[in-house]
């Protein structure tokens, strides 16, 4: 039951997914993803990937990673092979796809942004390429009165209109309202769970629009995982990744996880520009994201004053957010997806999406240029072939190398080790868990 997922995420599935399925435990060993990433880091350095790991039981590998993770924890880990087939084929039951940072449709959008602190696994169901459209985030409180839910709904009518994509994170209050009402006027949303992702996607009146192109729903969290506050908080950062721009429509002073979110994103990362709402009854929370940076939202009238406020070029800082020295991922910025990938039949909002604009550093430019030369690359050669190609040492060529591996540009195989372009089909894709995001009695609009 496994064939449908690549070796590298079969290997990070057992290494840090609780792998629940029925009424069973999830281990108690499982790599933290601090700890993951660390692992990943010892992989790399030396020229190494997750699925080496369950290459025969490559002992010598394992006793190599003992600095980072003990040896006997990793093959009991590594040894889940059946409860892994257990999860995946309750998940394939109920069309909730997985992938890995090391798969070539994990949304490029995390990769560029969080880099090695994205999630190495994510669980979805619907549309991937909804992912890559960007749009507006819209976030806020869960306790709300009905003007704001009115507020938002309109947002998101506003922003299917405009045809944009609806980001947010499907929890009750603010996060609902702007999905229904997108969803309710025909426009594509994505959605970023903390929990209960299997049970969202098996309501009747979301499985419709999954199962249409229109909803798409990803978690970094197993599909069966109740609520928990920390997750709640940690997927925020997802949301904004995802988006053009971001909207938050209420907030708490300093508390509750839209404040920390906001602040995070105005304080240090600064993925996208952050508005706040500008109408209606103040509230401290906004003035206070306000000072800290956040713009008033300018209340766009139409679609396309929506359209031109997602598309303003706004500075969001003046000094590059910090990364750490060493990346598993791709560091440049994410290329946009060709169209054939991007459309969706029944819904074409996704090609008018505008792509990710993320300044390139000169190696971050010059790397792009090489994944550009290499991924036409289909003569299997060596680090030592492609190094004198590009006239770079070969340690570089190697660097370069291991990046497309890792990106899923570029196969690596063995005996002898060398490298070739590999071609990544498309294949056919087929919200909080309280309450359904859009109720069963609302008609969907023709």
């Amino acid at each position: 039951m496994t064939s449908s997922l690549s070796p590298n995420t079969q290997a990070i599935l057992l290494l840090t997914a609780p792998l629940i399925a029925g009424r069973g435990e999830p281990s108690a060993d499982l790599l933290t993803q601090s700890q993951y990433r660390k692992l990943a880091r010892h992989l790399w350095e030396r020229q190494r990937q997750p699925s080496d790991l369950l290459a025969d039981r490559d002992d010598d590998l394992l006793e190599a990673c003992e600095p980072v993770v003990d040896v006997t924890r990793l093959k009991r880990l590594l040894s889940r092979g059946f409860l892994l087939s257990q999860a995946i084929e309750r998940w394939q039951a109920r069309a909730i796809w997985v992938v890995s940072r090391a798969d070539a449709d994990y949304p490029r959008r995390l990769k560029a942004r969080l880099k090695e602190d994205a999630p190495p696994i994510l669980y979805g169901c619907g549309e991937k390429s909804i992912f890559e459209t960007g749009g507006l985030a819209v976030v806020g409180s869960r306790h709300v009165d009905d003007k704001l839910v009115v507020y938002t709904e309109d947002i998101g009518r506003l922003a299917a209109r405009a045809k944009k994509t609806l980001v947010s994170g499907g929890a009750r209050g603010i996060d609902q309202a702007a999905m229904r009402g997108a969803l309710q006027a025909g426009g594509l949303v994505g959605g970023v769970m903390a929990d209960s992702l299997e049970k969202t996607v098996m309501k009747r009146e979301h499985r419709n629009m999954l199962m249409d192109g229109q909803l798409a729903l990803i978690s970094p969290y197993d599909p069966s995982a109740g609520f928990n506050v920390g997750h709640a908080m940690q997927r925020n950062k997802l949301i904004y990744a995802l988006a053009d721009a971001a909207l938050v429509v209420s907030s708490d002073y300093q508390k509750g996880g839209t404040w920390s979110g906001a602040a995070e994103q105005l304080d240090k990362l600064r993925f996208v520009p952050i508005y706040v709402r500008s109408s209606g009854e103040t509230s401290q929370g906004l003035d206070a994201l306000q000072k800290k940076g956040a713009r008033p939202w300018p209340n766009p009238g139409d679609a396309a004053a929506f359209a031109e406020t997602l598309a303003a070029k706004v500075e969001l800082s003046k000094e590059p957010v910090e990364q750490t020295k060493f990346t598993f991922l791709p560091q440049e910025p994410p290329v946009p997806l060709p169209e054939s990938q991007l459309s969706i039949d029944k819904h074409p909002l996704t090609q008018e999406a505008p792509p990710v604009e993320l300044a390139a550093s000169p190696a971050e430019a010059l790397f792009a240029k090489v994944r550009e030369l290499l991924q036409s690359m289909l003569t299997p050669r060596t680090d030592a072939e492609v190094a004198a190609d590009l006239n770079v040492s070969k340690s570089q060529a190697k660097d370069w190398l291991l990046r497309l591996v890792d990106e899923g540009v570029l196969e690596k195989r063995t005996k002898p080790v060398c490298y070739v372009a590999c071609t990544v089909k498309k294949r056919p894709l087929f919200d909080q868990a309280e309450q359904p995001i859009v109720a069963e009695t609302t008609p969907r609009p023709k």
